[in-house]
């Protein structure tokens, strides 16, 4: 019976999601189907757990009802967009925030899941 010494271990690397893109499209909801639904069914309660995650004021996006643009909803966009490093225009974000305002919310939502989540160590075969 031969034995084997290990001389060199396996290398870790880090593998992080850093790039200046949104990580998912504006209307990309079956990435998260149960944030989706989520939104659908009670959208107030799901604006106001997702600013609270995002270390907003939870009451927050209930300001939205106030304006015929939704400036909390354009606010936490603007400042995800700032927190994460990601390219886009102010114009772009009114534009989603008044168009398209569940599905803005839950491109937020996915966003943070995805920058938020632990980082991975994988193990790197050298041969």
């Amino acid at each position: 019976m031969s034995k084997k010494m290990v001389i060199q271990q396996p290398n870790h690397f880090v593998q992080a999601v850093t790039s200046n893109q949104w990580s998912s499209d504006i209307c990309d909801c079956t990435q998260d189907m149960s944030s989706c639904c989520f939104a659908f069914w009670c959208f107030s309660c799901f604006t106001c757990i997702t600013a609270r995650e995002a270390g907003e004021c939870l009451c927050l996006p209930l300001l939205d009802g106030f304006s015929a643009i939704p400036p909390a909803t354009m606010s936490m966009r603007v400042g995800m967009r700032r927190r994460y490093g990601i390219e886009g225009t102010m114009c772009n974000d009114c534009v989603y925030s008044f168009f398209c305002l569940p599905c803005t919310w839950c491109q937020m939502s996915r966003e943070m899941k995805t920058r938020l989540q632990p980082i991975t160590l994988i193990n790197a075969h050298t041969r």
